[in-house]
């Protein structure tokens, strides 16, 4: 059963529109700027970071990248989400961010989920990983719950893998 349905070039969840990021939120997040439709907290760190990166660059509108996370009922962004395209070997690396005032909803578990899933939809894919932190449970929690396992790490960090 599938956690996603498309809707043009968005993934929608039942609580959740994951689209990629439109030009003007880009250049919005990368000079300040504020859209109403952000949540209080949107952009965080992460999601500059993220602006920057992808910001100019041809792959942009590539149905595997970078995505706003918004929230269906508000109709709010809250975060962010994205494969680092393109796979290395069959492996993409996934990583995502919501801002601290929806966290503990199961938004980031939902999002990352529906993204693992789409991701595997891809004949070039057939592991998607994410590197953690051990020092943030609630991350790794997110992972667990999205279907991820833990395939190695260290004494700081852990490595988790989607399962087919």
């Amino acid at each position: 059963m599938s956690t996603f349905f498309m809707t043009g070039a968005d993934l929608a969840t039942d609580r959740l529109v994951l689209r990629p990021w439109p030009a003007g939120d880009l250049a919005a997040v990368l000079d300040g700027s504020r859209s109403a439709s952000w949540a209080d907290d949107f952009p965080a760190e992460g999601d500059r970071v993220i602006a920057g990166v992808i910001h100019g660059q041809a792959g942009l509108l590539d149905p595997y990248g970078h995505r706003q996370v918004v929230e269906r009922e508000s109709g709010l962004v809250i975060g962010s989400i994205g494969l680092f395209w393109p796979p290395n070997h069959g492996v993409v690396e996934l990583g995502y961010g919501i801002v601290p005032s929806r966290r503990g909803l199961g938004y980031a578990s939902e999002a990352t989920r529906a993204l693992v899933e789409f991701a595997l939809t891809a004949p070039e894919v057939s592991v998607v990983r994410a590197t953690v932190e051990l020092t943030n449970p609630a991350s790794v929690r997110v992972l667990e719950k999205a279907g991820l396992r833990r395939t190695a790490g260290d004494a700081a960090t852990a490595e988790y893998r989607s399962v087919r």
